[in-house]
């Protein structure tokens, strides 16, 4: 009952404060019947009289002052029946950095760029922005309510970049500022019929590697944070978007050739389609028959030296829009719903879905839901099989949610389901985090229900972490039974794998995760932005205390102006072999090791057309020593070309007689931009602890918004016995089609 009176009165006084927040930066948006031709030039007269949105804050590398002047930042809004207009004018002259002209680029935020942020629904859960460049590229993202620590690579970062939609932008340069006009259709955006949604709007300056918002975001916090917003007041809440219904059929020609398996080629021509509905408008249906993901870039591999699988994100449109809802459950390594499970195997082979649909989105202001369920074919090498689930999250307390699930795989095999092969997770969570974002505490328990599995089925995780300006820190302990089983999820830790018997055993295990550190921001430091100095441990034991794994690292970090950073760390690990696992030939047998190592990576100025990152480690490895070797190198000629080679070199020296191996990851990569519309990327992998040489080569053209032609070109080799393993060549192209 106290700890209730306290996160009441607690969430009562942050709610004060964010009422406040957006009492002070409110934008008035009123309609307009005059015609806006995205230009670029704002010379239309609605331009004139709409209210200005300026005296943005410094978010980074302070936030403790207004932007300069000469930098700041200007913004107006109007909107018609149809779509919202946003004309920004960003003062400072050029050169102006342009990472690529390829939409939604990972380097977009590194170059000059300008966004806005909306939150429809006002309640600080879920939201989107749309960005640009002088070079009028676009990027946009799904936000969800924990985007998290600015910096922080670890778990979910919160933003979804693979999401794509429909709305237009054009931007023009002068000699002392660059202009933006942007068209979004009431379409592209899941809204209530509120007449005040959240904003905030976003600007990125190289020159002085600084980050602006209108709307004042700490310096801890990234800049599209929804605990943040500013208040975008209506005139008149805006309608329901009528027709919204938009069909993206596809049609694709493919050759296959299996070398390995001595198999004759094969060649297909497919069609398929996926529809995006809007049941309301905030609430929407995502439908697919016969999807294809061949045009989804690569996963870039890494040499893997633990003994758990590496998780690679999901870049599947179909499973992307409100993916939160489903997958936000549990902790970063140890998810219950993980969709990469449903149409892909563990190699990251297609799998092929017959058709799916997903029901996801605001049933009101504080309800959201999620409903999928897809079906993949029923081959005779591999039956069937249905997934589906059901999730929710009530909002409570602000930011807070209530939240579950119930996720459901079921074999279909022969035209009817088998009842005795199905695997079924379902669970309760509580989390809750403050109104600006620093405190969060969060718990959750459930089960798995497995065919001929019973007992000791259970999930739990329990968390609280805080980021404060100077002191970030976090702690979280969960932990699954020996039964727990989880076909949609990702429970690394559970499995471990027997080199000798070629087999894996499912062990129950707890998890405890601590991190600890404190940022300093020097005040009269002309170059540096911060030093941060940290620890952090992580402790697997099995369910009778037995140690699995405990790592301790301490770390060091400093960040400049110029953005080149410096991070130096020294790391203990203890673990214990269950089974014989194989790092070399010869397999360690099952024992408990201690080992100690270090290391440093500096990663230079991101601004300049050729940058660089450099790495090592050295040291002990379970009874021998490794050392790695790692770099990353980057051309950048503006805006159209940018060249990369990547290079991992770890070598270890075990004794007698497990011996030596030499593991080598090489990764170049060429990317030509023709136009914002129209380009190639080639990327070649060569990964000896894959045994496996990669070429994946895609030429794009999007010849309207979010209808493309690509062309995509896969050939593997085996790189110990060189030979090819499989080629495919795949001609795809889809249109997307507004009803």
């Amino acid at each position: 009952m106290l700890t209730g009176l306290l996160l009441f009165l607690l969430s009562t006084a942050e709610a004060q404060e964010t009422r406040n927040l957006q009492a002070s930066y409110q934008l008035s948006i009123q309609s307009t019947t005059l015609p806006i031709t995205i230009d670029g030039e704002l010379d239309e007269s609605v331009w004139e009289t709409a209210e200005v949105a300026t005296d943005f804050w410094m978010s980074f590398p302070v936030d403790d002052r207004r932007v300069a002047k000469e930098i700041q930042t200007e913004v107006r809004m109007t909107y018609d029946e149809n779509n919202i207009y946003v004309a920004a004018k960003c003062y400072g002259g050029g050169p102006y950095i342009i990472q690529s002209l390829k939409r939604d680029n990972m380097e977009f935020w590194n170059g000059d760029a300008f966004a806005v942020v909306f939150d429809p629904v006002n309640e600080k859960t879920s939201g989107v922005y749309f960005g640009t460049n002088p070079a009028s590229v676009q990027t946009d993202a799904l936000v969800s309510g924990q985007t998290g620590r600015r910096g922080n690579t670890s778990g979910s970062s919160g933003i979804n970049n693979a999401w794509d939609n429909k709305w237009y932008c054009k931007s023009k340069s002068y000699t002392d500022h660059w202009t933006v006009e942007m068209a979004i259709p009431f379409k592209t955006l899941r809204y209530g019929e509120k007449d005040r949604w959240g904003i905030n709007f976003v600007r990125s300056d190289t020159r002085t590697n600084s980050y602006h918002t209108w709307s004042p975001v700490p310096v801890q916090f990234r800049g599209v944070d929804l605990g943040y917003t500013g208040a975008l007041k209506w005139d008149q809440a805006p309608a329901i978007a009528k027709g919204n219904v938009a069909v993206i059929p596809y049609a694709l020609a493919s050759t296959f050739k299996d070398h390995e398996l001595e198999l004759p080629g094969e060649n297909e021509v497919r069609v398929g389609a996926d529809a995006k509905i809007a049941v309301t408008s905030s609430l929407n249906l995502d439908l697919t028959i016969n999807p294809d993901f061949s045009q989804v870039e690569v996963d870039e591999q890494v040499t893997n030296l633990t003994t758990v699988n590496i998780r690679f994100p999901e870049k599947r449109l179909f499973f992307l829009e409100n993916n939160d809802v489903f997958e936000d459950f549990g902790i970063p390594p140890m998810r219950p719903f993980f969709s990469r499970r449903i149409g892909l195997d563990e190699d990251g082979n297609t799998i092929p879905i017959l058709m799916g649909a997903r029901l996801s989105g605001n049933l009101n202001k504080d309800l959201r839901i999620g409903a999928m369920t897809m079906q993949t074919k029923d081959q005779p090498e591999l039956p069937g099989e249905n997934y589906s689930s059901l999730t929710f999250q009530q909002r409570i307390f602000g930011r807070s949610v209530v939240k579950g699930f119930f996720h459901n795989r079921q074999q279909f095999h022969d035209g009817e389901f088998v009842a005795d092969d199905y695997n079924r997770v379902t669970a309760l969570e509580f989390d809750y985090r403050s109104i600006d974002g620093k405190w969060r505490t969060f718990a959750g328990y459930g089960k798995s229900f497995t065919n001929d599995v019973e007992g000791d089925n259970y999930f739990y995780n329990v968390a609280s972490g805080y980021d404060g300006r100077h002191i970030s820190a976090y702690s979280n302990l969960a932990g699954v039974g020996n039964n727990y089983i989880a076909d949609m999820g990702f429970i690394p830790r559970s499995y471990h794998y027997d080199a000798v018997r070629d087999t894996s055993y499912r062990i129950g295990f707890h998890h405890w995760f601590t991190r600890l550190a404190y940022t300093f921001y020097p005040a009269k430091h002309p170059k540096v932005n911060t030093h941060e100095i940290g620890f952090r441990n992580i402790l697997d034991m099995t369910k009778g205390v037995q140690l699995i794994n405990n790592q301790f690292e301490l770390n060091y970090s400093i960040r400049w102006q110029n953005t080149s950073t410096l991070m130096v760390m020294l790391t203990n690990q203890k673990s214990h072999l269950f089974y014989p696992f194989a790092f070399t030939e010869i397999p360690l047998p099952i024992d408990d090791y201690s080992y100690t190592f270090g290391g440093f990576e500096f990663q230079s100025d991101q601004r300049s057309m050729l940058s660089y990152l450099l790495g090592v480690e050295a040291g002990e490895f379970y009874n021998g020593k490794r050392t790695q070797f790692s770099s990353t190198l980057k051309l950048r000629i503006q805006p159209w070309g940018n060249f990369g080679l990547t290079f991992v070199q770890n070598e270890l020296r075990l004794p007698e007689p497990f011996g030596h191996e030499s593991l080598t990851l090489l990764g170049p990569k060429v990317e030509l931009n023709f136009s914002t519309d129209l380009s190639w990327t080639t990327f070649i992998q060569y990964n000896t602890q894959d045994d496996n040489f990669n070429i994946n080569s895609r030429f794009q053209w999007r010849f309207q918004p979010l209808s493309e032609i690509f062309l995509v070109y896969t050939d593997n080799y085996a790189v110990e016995l060189w030979g090819p393993k499989n080629r495919a060549l795949v001609l795809k192209m889809n249109y997307w089609l507004n009803v």
